[in-house]
């Protein structure tokens, strides 16, 4: 899957069809994000340089919570007309990265 098709599922997602140049990027951006963290989970000593394609949907996944959370990233509590909202972290949750096998080898 080639970046601009998991673009085209983020957008769907997260229900913006028609966007701007602007949040067109921002998308892009938390796609890359995302991705990073992946690669930074399943390869942390090796110098890998995309996302494993077994984690490409994880990264659309990790893409939309983290564009979910825009304007709230730190919030740790929230209450708001029977609305509650916490976070257990200010980043991805480590259940996200459950699914993800680091690779090792030997240096």
């Amino acid at each position: 899957m080639n970046d601009n098709d998991k673009l085209s599922i983020l957008k769907t997602l997260a229900g913006l069809q028609d966007v701007d140049e602007q949040e067109d990027a921002a998308l892009s951006d938390t796609l890359t994000l995302a991705g990073a963290e992946i690669i930074n989970r399943a390869a942390p000593y090796d110098k890998a340089t995309g996302v494993p394609e077994q984690y490409e949907m994880l990264q659309i996944k990790i893409a939309l919570y983290l564009w979910n959370k825009r304007g709230a990233e730190g919030q740790t509590s929230h209450s708001e007309n029977g609305i509650s909202r916490s976070y257990g972290s200010a980043d991805i949750p480590d259940e996200m990265f459950s699914q993800i096998v680091p690779m090792v080898g030997v240096l």
